[in-house]
């Protein structure tokens, strides 16, 4: 089994997307990517967007060659939007493989927005609808039962996580636990009886000031849950946690405490992790950005390679490169 992490916070970018090949399947797990819109006021800077550019391209590819597409749930930086902004990936700019099988979160748990992103995509592949993929699955792909996107009851609604087997060896396999950030008990039961032997779930975001000390408590409680299932040889965790310094020594002092079994995605995919969100304001003290650069770069008029120049020397721009399969 091959896993390719394509974009995500540790890589210079907003989403949770990943590949998995095994025999003649080939499984891309929420194809979307994004650039926190809006961070202390600024917009992306083009550093970020450049990295943002880069993925994007990759996950465009991906879906050209996907056997299977799962999508967790329907927010912006977990799937292609009929109403991108400059820094998501348009829907009309994918072209999915002929006979790709879609497994799709159902429109239980979704807001109207979500419910209207839903109906952008069966529109866009010509279909009366898409079933729900809740509890459906075969010998290779399992989706779970909807678990909550963070804490129980909250707005975001519910997500669906995804089970994908080994076809060589069918006791293997890898978990997807999307937008959990390991603040419902739930979901953690989930995994615990799935048995799985890698995990790629979302942190808690320590970033946002709602986060309490018992939210903390209980996020760290359940990354050592999970680090502790028997069958779990790594557990990749990142997106939500990484979007600040603080989520990074977070994660550094969780891996100490489980001897290195849970790290980031870059650690997984052997790169020099790219804080870029966490680092917005120190890119505009470095990189002057000119007033009207983002309005000429959505319309076209201007691009990014001035700062990939300045950048690249430091290996700032490190996931500018193409991310390569990991055996597990």
């Amino acid at each position: 089994m091959e896993v390719t992490i394509l974009g995500t916070e540790s890589l210079g970018v907003r989403g949770l997307c990943c590949r998995i090949k095994t025999g003649d399947r080939n499984i891309l797990i929420d194809p979307g990517v994004a650039l926190g819109y809006l961070r202390h006021g600024r917009l992306p800077h083009p550093c970020q967007v450049a990295v943002g550019d880069a993925v994007r391209k990759q996950i465009l590819d991906a879906c050209s060659e996907a056997t299977d597409i799962v999508i967790s749930h329907y927010h912006g930086d977990h799937l292609p939007l009929a109403d991108a902004n400059p820094y998501q990936i348009p829907l009309q700019d994918v072209k999915f493989r002929v006979g790709a099988k879609f497994w799709c979160k159902g429109p239980e748990g979704c807001s109207n927005v979500s419910l209207r992103r839903r109906l952008d995509l069966i529109a866009y592949l010509g279909k009366d609808d898409l079933p729900a993929a809740e509890g459906s699955g075969d010998a290779v792909v399992q989706c779970s039962l909807p678990v909550p996107h963070g804490k129980p009851g909250s707005h975001p609604g519910t997500v669906m996580m995804s089970k994908i087997r080994d076809v060589s060896d069918g006791e293997k396999s890898f978990l997807h636990a999307s937008d959990i950030q390991l603040l419902n008990r739930e979901s953690v039961d989930v995994i615990r009886n799935s048995e799985p032997n890698a995990v790629f779930a979302s942190g808690p975001p320590l970033y946002l000031g709602r986060i309490s000390a018992d939210d903390r408590d209980l996020a760290w409680g359940n990354a050592i849950s999970i680090a502790e299932i028997p069958s779990v040889e790594i557990f990749i965790l990142d997106h939500h946690l990484l979007r600040s310094h603080e989520g990074f020594e977070w994660l550094k002092a969780l891996s100490a405490e489980t001897d290195g079994k849970i790290i980031s995605a870059a650690d997984f995919m052997g790169q020099k992790p790219l804080p870029l969100e966490a680092n917005r304001d120190e890119l505009y003290s470095r990189f002057k950005v000119p007033d009207r650069w983002h309005a000429d770069y959505a319309d076209g008029r201007v691009g990014f390679m001035d700062f990939v120049r300045q950048c690249k020397p430091e290996n700032d721009l490190g996931s500018l490169k193409e991310n390569r399969g990991i055996d597990i």
